[in-house]
């Protein structure tokens, strides 16, 4: 056998899940979220009962020191559970290990021990490694001032081979002359063979779009030496740099890959999904390869293929979600594809080795903007097929009814503002954006069964007024007839629309006899072998079960506060139950209810 297949199968071997374990953000590192366990199923879930609860001991948490009038930062971990030991982030950036039957904590590590003021911002959790012979194993992890770690998994303590005494400063590089600038790591980095593959979260300098660089990088998880970089803002000489016009690609901050990225360890592939460029008056051109999914070779980095869903973005219609790489018969055979659900609520699917849609796409004309100061680009890409997954847009008399005073104030809210369908363009006006920045989609994207060939994703119908905050009420009910959160199933293969249904209550609304409306909502779907699809990012403290073939609901649970993050489902290493956990916090974008607790369910001994 090649030396390099040898290398390949160890590196394989090394990385394999055991039975109930959840190795990685998305279980697999292609973010499918489906695990195969099936002693909690259709038949019995309504039986599961909270098994244990733990404290991070965070109860307030200021976004990022106390900005937005006390609005309080959502707790937005998937834990991790390897080897009989589970590992959680908390919105400081502690990690903690637990015993997964008990939720006793094992032990923590704080990166931000002895700061006078701490900072909060979400965390969705952490990466795991070993090696080819299973004796190192770390945890990788990004700050939020802007460093990457490398943990010891059976300790928590710094790996001191791994950059500086186990750190590596992120900033180095891209961010130096923007020191004020925000450049930091919030989802969990990629992991192939011995690379560690990360984006980051960053805002400009200035109001030109001018600041830290977008670039994603990978570095040597023994050593912590770069390995590659991949500059998403294209230079002179580099693929994709005629798509910006004159010099405004110089210095030009966004396309940022700040979700999480997935990795075909067969082919060898990273799939980056990356933001919008920032700099709202930019030139013309469709700015590649930012609002794109982009795949990259993850050994060197170099340029595979991209698939860009907003051309020249004016909307921050950021590509959130973490690609899921999925495999199903398409017109009489097996493929492997990439799909990838969107703010705007469309779905895209794409060969995976080419990128090439699998359905048609149109590139439709779309309004343009008659202002100068905001260039807009004459079409973007609609596919054919799945059809959309939330409304796309809506007429004033589809206006929120179900009270007279929710009526009255969207009536008033829709007349104040000008708006012209999908991608309707900003101006020095006032506008209507819908979907609005938290989609459609958003960063808690989808979960794929590989039985059924289904993708389930929930998305809410939310809009932007440009300049005034959310198209919602005073108590914050979307402005458009409901529903106003939908959980959805697509048949893949057909590339149609399975089943969708309301997903969330308005216990207000509720209690006046009026249907199921759904919510807003921001956290993603599992699904298990056992038929049942678990949500709770609902604004409506519940964590729920769903019937993964029908969509009808078959267990509800209230908690302490919102669930805002994506569950995961593992199995005991001792007593062999199965449990389902979920980060209860609250906060974020929908409330300023907020709790600091882990919750694991199960089915009663």
């Amino acid at each position: 056998m090649p030396r390099a297949a040898i290398f390949l199968l160890a590196a394989l071997i090394a990385s394999a899940q055991k039975p109930g374990e959840w190795r990685y953000y998305g279980h697999d590192p292609g973010g499918n979220r489906h695990s195969p366990l099936d002693q909690i199923h259709r038949g019995n879930v309504a039986g599961l009962r909270r098994a244990w609860t733990f404290s991070i001991g965070e109860p307030n948490r200021p976004l990022e020191g106390g900005r937005n009038g006390g609005e309080q930062t959502a707790f937005e971990c998937t834990p991790l559970v390897v080897d009989g030991v589970m590992y959680l982030t908390t919105p400081s950036n502690r990690v903690i290990a637990l015993d997964p039957e008990t939720g006793r904590k094992l032990w923590e590590f704080d990166p931000q021990e002895g700061k006078a003021q701490r900072i909060f911002l979400q965390n969705r959790g952490v990466s795991f490694w070993q090696s080819a012979n299973g004796r190192a194993k770390r945890l990788l992890m990004g700050t939020l001032d802007g460093r990457l770690l490398s943990l010891n998994a059976a300790t928590g303590k710094l790996d001191p081979g791994f950059g500086k005494e186990g750190a590596i400063d992120l900033r180095a590089g891209v961010a130096d002359r923007w020191p004020k600038a925000i450049y930091n790591v919030t989802s969990p980095p990629a992991i192939y063979k011995n690379l560690v593959i990360t984006g980051a979260r960053l805002t400009a300098g200035g109001p030109d779009g001018t600041g830290p660089s977008g670039q994603i990088r990978a570095f040597d998880i023994v050593t912590g030496k770069l390995a590659w970089t991949f500059h998403t803002v294209p230079r002179p000489g580099e693929r994709g740099n005629e798509t910006w016009e004159g010099d405004s690609w110089k210095d030009r901050s966004g396309a940022n890959a700040w979700s999480v990225l997935s990795v075909d360890a067969e082919r060898g592939l990273v799939f980056a999904p990356t933001a919008q460029p920032l700099g709202g008056q930019r030139a013309g051109g469709a700015n590649l390869y930012a609002n794109s999914v982009v795949a990259l070779e993850a050994a060197t980095g170099r340029y595979r293929w991209h698939f860009q869903a907003v051309h020249h973005d004016l909307w921050d219609y950021d590509i959130p979600a973490q690609p899921n790489l999925v495999r199903f018969r398409h017109q009489g055979r097996m493929v492997d594809a990439v799909a990838q659900v969107t703010k705007m609520g469309l779905l895209f699917v794409l060969d995976r080795e080419t990128g090439k849609p699998l359905f048609p796409v149109e590139e439709r004309a779309m309004i343009q903007s008659t202002a100068k100061e905001f260039l807009t680009w004459p079409t973007q890409p609609i596919p054919s097929k799945p059809a959309p997954l939330a409304r796309l847009s809506f007429t004033r008399e589809e206006l929120n009814r179900v009270t007279e005073e929710a009526a009255r104030e969207c009536a008033e809210l829709f007349a104040s503002a000008r708006y012209q369908g999908l991608y309707t363009p900003p101006g020095k006006d006032q506008t209507i954006q819908f979907p609005g920045t938290l989609g459609g989609a958003n960063w808690s994207g989808s979960s794929f069964d590989p039985a059924s060939g289904r993708l389930y994703v929930n998305v809410q119908n939310l809009g932007n007024v440009r300049g005034r905050g959310r198209f919602w009420t005073r108590n914050r009910w979307p402005c458009q007839q409901p529903p106003w959160g939908s959980l959805v199933a697509v048949d893949l293969p057909r590339g149609e629309i399975a089943w969708s249904v309301p997903l969330g209550v308005v216990e207000e609304l509720a209690a006046k006899g009026i249907p199921l409306t759904g919510t807003v909502n921001l956290g993603g779907t599992i699904v298990t072998a056992g038929g049942l699809v678990f949500s709770a990012g609902t604004n409506d403290k519940r964590i729920r079960a769903f019937d993964a073939g029908s969509g009808r609901q078959l267990w509800e649970h209230k908690m302490e506060a919102n669930g805002h993050a994506t569950p995961m489902t593992y199995r005991g290493p001792k007593t062999g139950r199965q449990f389902v956990v979920i980060s209860v916090g609250g906060g974020g974008s929908f409330t300023y209810e907020t709790a600091d607790v882990v919750a694991a369910y199960a089915l009663p001994k």
